[in-house]
């Protein structure tokens, strides 16, 4: 019998598992629509879903005294988005040609989520002590 932890923890698995099977197809049928034109961050978007989400969600799901809560996981999810989503942005722009300056957006709000995630999970909390 799953507890309601367990059971959050395996809907956060099926959901990145589910985000990376997708970015995967789109990135495939992208590049067979692209006219032999590729790039590496479209081919390797499906990655940060599959090693910055399925991973960490696995690893804790073993160690259920160290599971991070809502405050971590929140900016966590949102760092992993923006930086799925700016790979997939990058790739779109690299397969057309062109650039633009604002792609940079993207990598420093994922990091910076990412950081955001990790602080607030080893922050302690005062009423612990």
């Amino acid at each position: 019998m799953y507890t309601s932890d367990e059971n959050n923890d395996m809907k956060s698995v099926l959901i990145y598992c589910s985000v990376t099977l997708f970015i995967a197809i789109f990135g495939a049928v992208y590049e067979l629509f692209s006219h032999n034109v590729y790039s590496y961050f479209m081919i390797y978007a499906f990655a940060v879903p599959l090693i910055l989400g399925v991973l960490p969600t696995l690893i804790f799901m073993n160690f259920k005294k160290y599971r991070p809560g809502q405050l971590s996981t929140i900016p966590w999810n949102c760092g992993v988005a923006a930086l799925t989503i700016g790979s997939l942005f990058q790739g779109v722009l690299d397969i057309y040609g062109t650039t633009n300056k604002l792609i940079i957006i993207y990598p420093i709000l994922g990091i910076t989520l990412l950081a955001v995630g990790i602080g607030s999970y080893f922050k302690k909390n005062p009423a612990e002590s």
